[in-house]
């Protein structure tokens, strides 16, 4: 029962702030900083355990037994486990501290430091879940928490929409992922990890006729259904194609939050349940090809679009999506570890550039936008290398944690078949274009000219200790996390599947070169661009308007879904109230009303205080009541 702390700890901190954070105030950071670090030790502790080669089962508490329905709340720890738990809790630890330097002053500040412990608390338990109910209340909570730390700046018009968009977008991929939960109830009875696993062998031949209601014919393997149906909830919570376009607009959120939620922690739940359920998803050769293809259009998109954006956090959030491409792509390819491995990596060296904006963000005033940046290097000295790190770690530069996990990914889809062999080219492109707007982000905002405005200039200095430590630990980690063996450490957990992607071949060094090459050709260039001719962006611009400006406007995928159910359902609705609202409802309000009025007015003719009226009205009764019976 001790690693029942581990969420609830973070759970205890939430509940003290949101009852008692109006008289904390300021010292929020007391209550939370140190409950996340408890949660970490003993996240390592079970790391430790886990890796001798034992699982931790710890039942909690059952919620409703009748029949065979059992919903019980419970933890399930093993290898997989144990990796999520080390990154969700150490990146929210390195969070807690940051934000005490980052949101300090805050009006906020108690609420944002409740929010993020009942968001790591949330995290905590979705991971750590041992059932598909369990693991869907909490990643609906998670959303829930997103919402909030989203539009914490709640008074901004910007942040309010970008929460509820966000909000919005993931109720779309989640009722799918229900409509996934009750197909598993259907067919197996249980939602339990233990019953349903051992149980899929034996029904591999289970079909559904989707066109039976119709009087026709389609049989669909029910694991495809099942598959599909709950990748539509990774799709919306790991912001895939087409469901990515909630994720940068949610950078209206602060900063550590960009950091915790939407790079380490709350996007690669999508990838983690598919890891999760990869016994099911390999008994679906067309689902594992769907999540394929999904990923590498995500992967390919997210990067273009972050070659022309301006905002610095939005640059990183693009990023982002297309990394998430990259993880997804793998599991579909059946290299569970290999995605999981470069899960892991990521969110070190994205949490360490999310953190890095941050700081930047804070010394120029709140200023995001790259265009009034540059010349920051030599004023920013911890900021600028630590990003430098990041930012390599991202390119794939040799030796730095992305580097490895990166070129995993691309190895073993090359030795997954043909469609993995098409891919791993889309990520060798992508892995050119992820060089290139990494270092034209390093080189826009700290090299060069200083584009900063006048009265901001000469009052640029690093920020505080508890802001620049995170940065240097997150550094790091950037490096080391490439060298811990993941995919070794994880194979365990998914040698019962199918994986596709165990052998590499003798064509991985090949791969491997190629990799290397696009990410030294991607800086290479992003030094030749905007370093040797900072001109050359412009005329480029100029030259290819119509690219740069589909790239600019995120290939119009939000206008394109303004068109076709923003604005059709604002229409409807206002429709509905003027005809339902206003005529029906309404209407049979006043109505009624009027009918009363109209009561009483008969009624004051009648009480008139005068007895002939009284003895007409009775007359009048006799008589109406006489002809009633008679007839």
């Amino acid at each position: 029962m001790l690693y029942a702390l581990i969420p609830l700890l973070p759970l205890a901190a939430f509940l003290v702030l949101g009852l008692g954070g109006s008289r904390i105030k300021d010292r929020a950071h007391l209550v939370a900083v140190p409950a996340v670090l408890l949660s970490l030790t003993l996240a390592l502790t079970a790391f430790f355990e886990v890796a001798s080669g034992s699982v931790i089962s710890v039942p909690l508490y059952t919620w409703l037994t009748s029949g065979d329905l059992d919903i019980h709340i419970g933890l399930h720890i093993d290898r997989l486990t144990a990796v999520m738990l080390l990154l969700v809790t150490g990146v929210s630890s390195l969070v807690h501290i940051y934000t005490i330097g980052y949101m300090h002053g805050d009006s906020g500040y108690a609420r944002f430091f409740s929010y993020i412990a009942l968001f790591t608390f949330s995290m905590l338990m979705l991971v750590l879940a041992d059932n598909l109910l369990q693991l869907f209340i909490f990643w609906e909570a998670v959303g829930l928490c997103s919402y909030l730390l989203i539009g914490h700046w709640y008074e901004r018009a910007s942040a309010c929409a970008a929460a509820t968009k966000a909000f919005l977008v993931n109720r779309v991929g989640d009722f799918g992922f229900m409509l996934g939960l009750l197909l598993v109830w259907y067919h197996f009875g249980s939602l339990n990890y233990l019953d349903i696993f051992p149980a899929i062998h034996e029904a591999t031949d289970l079909t559904m006729n989707l066109l039976g209601p119709f009087g026709g014919v389609w049989d669909v393997s029910v694991f495809t259904l099942i598959a599909l149906l709950l990748f539509t909830g990774a799709v919306g919570k790991s912001a895939q194609v087409p469901l990515h376009v909630w994720l940068p607009d949610a950078m209206e959120g602060p900063t550590p939050i960009s950091a915790l939620i939407h790079a380490a922690t709350m996007v690669t739940a999508g990838v983690f349940m598919v890891a999760r359920l990869a016994p099911i998803y390999n008994l679906s050769p067309t689902a594992m090809s769907v999540v394929a293809v999904t990923g590498a259009v995500t992967m390919l998109l997210g990067a273009t679009i972050a070659l022309t954006q301006t905002d610095i956090k939005r640059v990183v959030a693009y990023s982002t999506v297309s990394q998430l491409g990259y993880m997804i792509m793998a599991c579909g390819l059946g290299a569970y570890a290999s995605g999981m491995y470069h899960l892991l990596t990521h969110g070190a060296f994205k949490a360490l550039l999310f953190l890095g904006c941050g700081s930047v963000i804070i010394a120029l005033h709140h200023e995001q936008d790259m265009r009034h940046m540059g010349g920051l290097k030599d004023k920013l000295p911890i900021t600028y290398w630590t990003f430098v790190v990041g930012s390599l770690a991202l390119a794939g530069f040799p030796l730095t944690a992305g580097f490895f996990s990166k070129d995993d990914i691309l190895v073993s889809a090359w030795s997954s078949g043909t469609l993995g062999q098409v891919l791993s080219i889309l990520g060798l492109l992508t892995a050119l274009l992820t060089a290139f707007y990494s270092f034209r982000l390093v080189f826009a905002t700290f090299w060069g000219p200083s584009h900063v405005e006048p009265h901001h200039a000469t009052h640029i200095q690093e920020p505080s200790r508890t802001m620049t430590t995170p940065l240097l630990i997150l550094a790091v980690f950037s490096v080391l996390t490439g060298y811990l063996g993941i995919p070794s450490f994880l194979e365990p957990v998914f040698s019962t599947g199918q994986d596709t992607a165990t052998q590499h071949g003798s064509d991985a060094l090949m791969i491997m070169l190629a990799a290397t090459a696009m990410g030294l050709l991607g800086i290479a260039s992003a030094y030749y661009v905007y370093v040797l001719n900072p001109d050359l962006p412009e005329r480029l611009a100029t030259r290819w308007k119509v690219l740069y400006q589909a790239s600019l406007n995120k290939w119009y995928v939000d206008e394109l879904y303004d068109y076709l159910f923003v604005r059709p359902t604002l229409k409807t609705a206002s429709e509905l109230w003027k005809r339902v609202d206003v005529e029906v409802i309404d209407g049979a309000v006043n109505g009624i009303a009027r009918a009363i009025a109209w009561g009483g007015w008969l009624l004051r003719l009648i009480q008139s205080g005068q007895t002939q009226h009284y003895a007409l009205a009775m007359a009048l009764g006799i008589v109406v009541l006489t002809a009633y019976l008679l007839l």
